[in-house]
């Protein structure tokens, strides 16, 4: 048993900035486009997380993107990318911008902030195929990754942030253990919940979680339905338990961070 707890930080659903363009459904976990919130900018390198439906055949015009490192998680339909590197590619489940395909694109785009001198780096391009419970995404100077543009294991950025996506079962339970990393111990982490039931920009429903930690000072926990997130605030030796108690398989992504 730990000697410490992690801190839980709901950041529920409808405390999200939201928009709805008719061709582009989305929620904003921080500050982005014209919702701004001085509370919820940023947390460690995690910059932007856009929870997204993008209709059939609709999409983002060109538009640069400069100082950011960022990625996609697609969760249904097919995404097609395209860029000024000449990457063409559509990207269906399970990859980590125009909507492909008879059916709306439903994905998530995260930014992460560079590391320190990193940020104006020859752009780079990588696609990765996932399954289940994995690391998506980690450093590029990480042991774990791969700097070949398609090839197994996480994606590398060059942020100190490390991504995992889990799909649970009803009533299963998974650990995520204190692990220290290559660059040292992460300090702090974020949870998300994917409203992967259907766009509901209203009281949160769905499938549940619960996250919790335990120690010899007591426990934390709390409830998550879809669309839910919470900050994670790691202090000393930790472990974080995510439990599925709704009906349904539940999709989250978690994220430790410096």
């Amino acid at each position: 048993m730990c000697n410490n707890l992690v801190q839980i930080i709901p950041r529920w659903s409808t405390d999200r900035g939201q928009a709805n363009h008719g061709w582009l459904k989305t929620f904003h976990t921080f500050s982005f486009a014209s919702y701004h919130d001085p509370t919820h900018s940023s947390f460690g390198a995690l910059r932007v997380i856009n929870e997204d439906r993008v209709a059939s055949g609709t999409g983002f015009g060109t538009h640069s993107h400069q100082h950011f490192e960022i990625f996609s998680y697609v969760v249904g339909g097919q995404l097609e990318h395209q860029d000024s590197m000449g990457n063409t590619e559509v990207l269906s489940r399970g990859s980590p911008a125009k909507a492909y395909g008879p059916e709306e694109v439903h994905f998530l785009q995260i930014w992460a902030s560079p590391r320190p001198g990193d940020g104006n780096k020859q752009p780079a391009y990588f696609t990765r195929n996932i399954i289940d419970s994995v690391t998506v995404v980690a450093p590029d100077n990480s042991p774990l990754v791969s700097l070949s543009r398609d090839d197994k294991g996480p994606a590398p950025i060059r942020s100190q942030l490390w991504m995992y996506a889990s799909l649970i079962d009803p009533g299963v339970s998974l650990v995520h253990e204190h692990v220290e990393k290559e660059q040292g111990q992460p300090k702090k982490g974020y949870i998300h919940l994917i409203q992967t039931s259907g766009y509901n920009p209203g009281k949160p429903s769905g499938n549940a979680v619960r996250i919790s930690s335990k120690s010899s000072a007591g426990d934390s926990r709390v409830e998550l339905r879809e669309g839910d997130g919470a900050y994670l605030r790691y202090e000393g030796g930790h472990d974080l338990k995510v439990t599925n108690v709704g009906q349904g398989v539940a999709e989250v992504l978690l994220f430790d961070l410096d």
